[in-house]
């Protein structure tokens, strides 16, 4: 195994991710480390579990540089096995239980994983993937987990990349499509991604983190490893319901919670639907994260707690990428903050020069938070990383004078109507800044050698498209509106709460049905 380079000194470190916690085991072992709504683990305890499943794990064949496969909600088993891969040298591949069979077996069959590991007590859709294998209990875990094994691959397990590259983790930013994308993450880059979240957040020991976020999806391990890393408490919730939300904010002791934007907005409706005062006590950072954060959200989040929406923009392949800071003055525009500290950034045209100060172009990132690669596609990897670091990102970004960053949407998003350039952030932000939008998504479609610009709203109960049509020829430009306003009682969503796009296209183009199960569709892009 080749160290990794810490990004503060340039020393070189052989530390993994378990390592994290591991000074908070002998100076306050009693302190809770993870919390769920029915149990706890204290970091002694955390420790104890690790060991006893490190070698539940080697009993049942996994071995240095194999894969542990984890399919799962969040829950203290699934923080045990991600420790115990990382202390016995194994990559954990975290897959959200609520994918589908063939998602879950796409990922299966790409990964090779030695052991499979299913976090039953937690999930019942983790229970529905085991019942498809023959598992067995591991035994630490008291009937919470079920292991199954696999031949795997151990002639890739014990190659050069994985013994250099030293990958902690594989998350899959698609499931359904036949070019599954495993991101490989390795301990730098997750030990980097824990100590950036408590820079930007100001994380300290006394801290409860709410643990939301799907560990499958890099900004769950972000709240996961920084909070651990501090010696705070994780609070581990499952499946977001705004109910359980709200009352983990008035009564369990919240100091920190963070999540997509539609997690906040379904909260605050949950409390105007139900006649019931947002409370917070010991609130003091609120984040957001993987989509657009309206003006209506961050005014909502400011009068009901007292405190500015932060915001945080970063990817599976590389996060974080750039955040507002709390040790600086709030803004109240969309900026998603400063490059983090560490990161490089670039904006460039086209050809690869870059652009004037100020323009819109393609975002390109360098530094320790970046990926090494795809898993098994070289291919795909050498799209989008250089030799020398730098991932394109594929969205298109502008830089203000204060080098504050503007995400205003993806490459691949770009609508040019009658050879004007439209970005699809720009609209959805005029779209969201209406009283009557809860949320919004626009996409284009090929109309006769041209593009339309279709937009996909969520409205309140008197809301409606007329209105909004004269609301927008009044703050946009002719070409950047809407051909059509599509009115859905849900944007379709992955499990995280990112808008799925590539859905709404279908939609658009009339090729899929407007009413998704949001529970089967897998993460599209994978953004935090």
């Amino acid at each position: 195994m080749r160290d990794f380079v810490d990004w503060r000194t340039g020393v070189f470190s052989s530390a993994r991710i378990h390592g994290l916690y591991a000074h908070w085991v002998s100076t306050t072992p009693h302190k809770v480390a993870l919390e769920e709504h029915d149990a706890s683990l204290s970091y002694a305890q955390l420790d104890r579990m690790v060991d006893l499943a490190v070698a539940d794990l080697t009993e049942a064949g996994l071995c240095p540089g194999d894969r542990l496969l984890i399919v799962g909600e969040n829950c203290s088993a699934l923080g045990v096995l991600l420790f115990a891969a990382s202390k016995l040298g194994a990559s954990a591949v975290i897959c959200n239980a609520r994918l589908s069979a063939p998602e879950v077996d796409n990922i299966l069959v790409h990964a090779q994983p030695r052991v499979a590991a299913f976090t039953v007590a937690a999930s019942n859709e983790a229970g529905k993937h085991a019942a498809g294998h023959s598992t067995v209990e591991a035994p630490w875990s008291k009937g919470a987990v079920m292991l199954a094994q696999f031949q795997g691959d151990r002639g890739d397990s014990s190659s050069s990349m994985f013994a250099e590259q030293n990958v902690a983790v594989i998350l899959y930013t698609s499931g359904t499509s036949g070019n599954p994308k495993g991101v490989m993450l390795t301990h730098g880059n997750l030990i980097f991604l824990a100590e950036s979240v408590v820079r930007a957040r100001l994380l300290n020991q006394s801290d409860k983190s709410y643990g939301v976020g799907p560990y499958a999806h890099i900004a769950g391990l972000q709240q996961l490893l920084g909070a651990l890393s501090v010696g705070a408490t994780s609070l581990m919730q499952a499946r977001f319901s705004p109910a359980a939300m709200a009352d983990a904010l008035a009564n369990r002791g919240l100091t920190v919670a963070g999540g997509v934007p539609a997690i906040w907005t379904k909260l605050f409706d949950w409390y105007q639907k139900e006649k019931v005062a947002p409370r917070a006590p010991y609130l003091r950072c609120a984040t957001a994260g993987g989509s657009p954060v309206t003006d209506a959200l961050r005014a909502a989040v400011q009068t009901s707690f007292g405190i500015s929406l932060n915001n945080t923009y970063g990817m599976t392949e590389a996060t974080p990428i750039a955040y507002t800071r709390m040790d600086l003055p709030s803004r109240a525009d969309a900026s998603v903050g400063p490059a983090g500290v560490g990161m490089e950034i670039k904006i460039v045209q086209s050809d690869g020069s870059e652009v004037s100060p100020g323009d819109v172009g393609e975002l390109h990132v360098r530094g320790p938070a970046v990926m090494s690669g795809y898993f098994r596609r070289p291919d795909l990897t050498a799209a989008v990383l250089t030799a020398d670091g730098w991932l394109n990102t594929g969205d298109l970004a502008r830089q203000d004078a204060q080098s504050a960053l503007f995400i205003v949407g993806r490459t691949k998003e770009l609508v040019i109507r009658s050879g004007f350039n439209v970005y699809p952030a720009e609209i959805e932000e005029v779209l969201n800044a209406h009283p009557d939008v809860r949320q919004s998504a626009v996409v284009g479609r090929s109309v006769g050698g041209d593009e339309e610009v279709v937009a996909f709203v969520e409205l309140a109960e008197d809301g409606s498209a007329e209105d909004l049509k004269t609301y927008l020829r009044e703050h946009l430009a002719a070409y950047k509106i809407p051909s059509s306003i599509i009115v859905l009682d849900q944007l379709p969503a992955s499990a995280t709460g990112k808008i799925l796009k590539n859905h709404l296209r279908g939609i658009a183009a009339g090729t899929r049905r407007a009413s998704p199960d949001i529970d089967k569709i897998g993460d599209a892009h994978g953004a935090a």
